[in-house]
């Protein structure tokens, strides 16, 4: 019935919080403002790099209007030398990433992460032939819960959008797969609370990764 998977990256396949944390605080501390906590910084994630920055600096007391193209500017180049620091792979992910391939199943990656970053973080812990199609946020491309990537990766894998699952940890995915009228499936071991993903609508959850096997 599935011929594809389309992933999260953050808080789905990696745990890449410290890389996060250590890139924001970087750039909080070159710009001579206080640092956001580890907590702060999960409930930031989602929505991409430009809307982390924001809610970083409004967090600190800073005036995002006033200093957010200088923030964007050190945190891409502090981010693009760290986006791979301390980034592991879930518990399972990657038996479950062996397990669906041997069934056939086409796997794909789409991040609000900035495309090169998503890139060089999968491809460093997965190898260059996991994945058919890895898609970060790029100039021109709305971000989720925008479906339009969505559509495409399901097309460029040879999948109907009812052939596909999307799977991740925050409300930006369950209403991105939603969107995409794709059977969505959230999971509890990243970002947010499994309450935040029953209240945006995730049609399937799941504790651990194997556990997606058995929705196949």
């Amino acid at each position: 019935m599935y011929k594809a998977c389309i992933f999260d990256l953050d808080g789905t396949l990696t745990d890449t919080l410290d890389s996060l944390v250590f890139s924001v605080n970087g750039t909080l501390q070159e710009m001579n403002l206080d640092t956001i906590s580890r907590e702060q910084c999960r409930t930031f994630v989602g929505n991409g790099a430009r809307v982390l920055i924001e809610k970083s600096l409004q967090a600190v007391g800073a005036e995002p209007k006033e200093r957010i193209e200088e923030g964007m500017k050190i945190y891409g180049r502090i981010f693009d030398e760290n986006s791979t620091y301390h980034v592991v792979p879930y518990e399972g992910i990657t038996q479950l990433l062996l397990s669906l391939e041997k069934k056939g199943i086409k796997l794909s990656v789409l991040s609000n992460k900035p495309h090169k970053q998503a890139v060089d973080v999968v491809e460093e812990i997965f190898g260059k032939d996991t994945f058919s199609w890895i898609q970060g946020q790029k100039e021109g491309v709305p971000r989720k819960p925008d479906p339009a990537a969505a559509l495409q990766i399901a097309g460029e894998l040879g999948a109907e959008a009812g052939e596909c699952l999307y799977i991740g940890d925050s409300e930006v995915d369950i209403a991105t797969g939603s969107a995409a009228q794709m059977k969505t499936i959230g999971v509890t071991w990243g970002f947010r609370d499994r309450e935040v993903l029953e209240e945006a609508g995730a049609q399937y959850m799941v504790d651990e990764p194997l556990q997606i096997l058995d929705l196949l």
